[in-house]
Order: structure tokens, then sequence, then C-alpha cells
């Protein structure tokens, strides 16, 4: 049970987040811990933005003796995000057809057309091989 007190798992990675795709441009983390409200600790808000960095969420570039946060490319926005974390979990797996097999199964018949439509625009790969 989450007390009070406690945020939900991802809240606090999904505010970070937000805060910077508003700035639009790399951050510090005492900037996100303001943009956040302040009632954080900024060794908090250092370790999510450590914890991001080490996920290929963020990147960051040295400013004097401290680093500033941005997002990575592919997670310049929410989709981008979502997009990674699905290629995250697959790639954890071994068995990769049984498991884009049941997502697939587990589409809406619209979600479904929406991604063959997507599959058949692209490019047939070296080979003629076929997907």
């Amino acid at each position: 049970m989450i007390g009070p007190q406690r945020r939900h798992p991802g809240e606090l990675e999904a505010g970070v987040l937000a805060v910077l795709w508003a700035a639009g441009a790399p951050l510090a983390p005492a900037a996100i811990q303001h943009a956040l409200g302040g009632d954080l600790a900024r060794t908090t808000v250092s370790t999510i933005l450590t914890r991001l960095h080490r996920k290929g969420v963020l990147v960051r570039t040295r400013v004097g003796r401290a680093f500033a946060y941005a997002p990575a490319q592919e997670a310049q926005d929410a989709p981008g995000l979502a997009a990674r974390r699905m290629r995250s979990e697959l790639e954890k797996e071994v068995d990769r057809q049984t498991v884009l097999a049941r997502f697939v199964s587990g589409l809406s018949e619209d979600d479904e057309r929406l991604l063959r439509g997507l599959l058949n625009e692209l490019p047939e790969p070296p080979g003629g091989e076929g997907r």
C-alpha cells in the first residue's frame, strides 16, 4: 500500500520528463527540483536523473562541475518513450516470436489494422527475405 507521502511507481520519473519536455533545453538538477515544486531533496532528483540516464531515456552534458539533462532523441515525447519501453521489454526476452505473437493477439481490431498498415509501409529488407 502506498502511504500518503509516497508516490506511485514511475510518478517522479514522469514528472521529471514532463519538466524536461516543457523546458526544451537541458536543465540542471536544481532547476528540475525547483520546477517540480521544490519539496523533493536535490539528492532524490539527482538519483532519478541518474536512473533515467542509465536507462538511456536522458542524455547529459557537463556544465562546469555538474551535469545538465535533456530527453534522449527517442524519448523526446510520450509516444517515443512508450515505444522505447516496448522495445526494452522485448529485448529482455529470448523467445521474441512468442512475445510478439501474444502482443499482436491482444490488440484490438483497430490497433491490429493500424499495425498491419504501418508494417506494409516499411521497405522490403535486403535480400527479399520478407518480414
